[in-house]
């Protein structure tokens, strides 16, 4: 049980931080003793009061050019996401996931030693954000939201923001379709629940050490651990 917590706090320090990222420590953390099965409910009923905080926080700088698009591209990958979960042998979900979060990491920690802005074609922004919604709805992975967020934003509030209002509208609709497909159970409720104080202490303190700190250094050791993560859980899986 004390492994559930320490995954909540710390995943929900980095959300509060960067603004995303809590879903790669929370599954990273918990992939190795429970089904992802089981992981991904708990943490979209404790990520979606965690991501209204945040857009409710920096809701001046919400643009729907940025957002609309976006929240788009996701529900049209989300959907066949969700019923893949259902289906897909476990330990092939964590092998997938072991590469995604690896791909993200490096992805993350390449970017943070460019000196060029990341300018990708239109096309690909596309592509990224349906894969995001076949992500979000297999393990409710966010991180390739973050990369087309950070690739149309140019300052940090605007990216927690339209990132987070994003995630918002995808949390609604994989709650309604997990609902309908019996993967959300009371016992999941009351897991939530127990977290979900946790994951708050958690918010806080990142939102509060992304005033004090240097989030870029923060950014670079959570993209090794990312890394780490991904090559333990391929190792474990095959």
């Amino acid at each position: 049980m004390y492994l559930w917590f320490l995954a909540a706090v710390l995943a929900y320090f980095i959300k509060g931080l960067c603004g995303f990222a809590n879903t790669l420590v929370f599954t990273s953390v918990l992939s190795f003793r429970v089904e992802n099965a089981n992981i991904s409910p708990i943490d979209l009923l404790i990520g979606y009061p965690s991501n209204v905080i945040l857009a409710w926080k920096y809701h001046k700088k919400l643009d729907p050019n940025i957002y609309l698009p976006l929240v788009g591209l996701v529900l049209a990958g989300s959907i066949p996401g969700v019923f893949l979960l259902k289906h897909v042998n476990a330990t092939s979900i964590k092998v997938v996931f072991g590469i995604v979060v690896i791909v993200l990491g490096m992805q993350m920690l390449l970017k943070e030693y460019s000196s060029k802005t990341m300018q990708l074609p239109k096309f690909i922004l596309a592509l990224i954000g349906i894969l995001s919604g076949v992500l979000c709805g297999l393990f409710g992975v966010g991180a390739l939201l973050a990369t087309y967020v950070g690739c149309v934003t140019n300052d940090t509030d605007t990216f927690k923001a339209n990132l987070s209002a994003v995630f918002i509208v995808d949390n609604t609709v994989r709650l309604i379709l997990y609902s309908c497909l019996h993967i959300l159970t009371m016992n999941t409720v009351k897991m939530s629940l127990l977290l979900f104080p946790f994951a708050l202490l958690g918010l806080w303190a990142g939102m509060k050490c992304s005033n004090l700190l240097n989030e870029k250094h923060i950014r670079i050791l959570t993209s090794i651990l990312l890394v780490i993560s991904g090559v333990s859980l391929i190792l474990k899986n095959i």
